[in-house]
């Protein structure tokens, strides 16, 4: 075991953000908390195990306003305690340059709690 392994700084999500699958355009479910490297989505739909996504999401109290959108990978899944919702675990494995300036531009700025 690698002593050296550290998490990504997660921001918990305070206003609900939408989370949109692009490819259907259909909104999948929220966003609990996010960091550089993935989410934890609060999902209101079925999501296929091990799967790869395409998401997009607003962060409304970004510095800079535009949609960010990421290739992502489901890494787990665990029935919340609302019926009909699920938690999701995804890890980011694609996201423009701007969208990740955009995202580590809003975990640095004042505001939110980290997990």
């Amino acid at each position: 075991m690698n002593d050296e392994f550290r998490r990504a700084r997660r921001r918990r999500i305070v206003e609900t953000v939408q989370v949109i699958d692009t490819m259907t355009e259909q909104v999948v479910g929220h966003l609990g908390n996010l960091s550089e490297t993935g989410m934890m989505l609060i999902a209101s739909m079925p999501l296929a195990d091990d799967a790869l996504y395409q998401l997009r999401f607003d962060l409304r109290d970004a510095p800079r306003q535009a949609p960010i959108e990421v290739g992502a990978h489901l890494l787990w899944q665990d029935r919340a305690s609302m019926p009909g919702q699920t938690w999701a675990g995804f890890r980011f494995i694609a996201m423009p340059e701007d969208g990740m300036a955009q995202l580590r531009q809003w975990l640095d700025s004042p505001g939110g709690s980290f997990e």
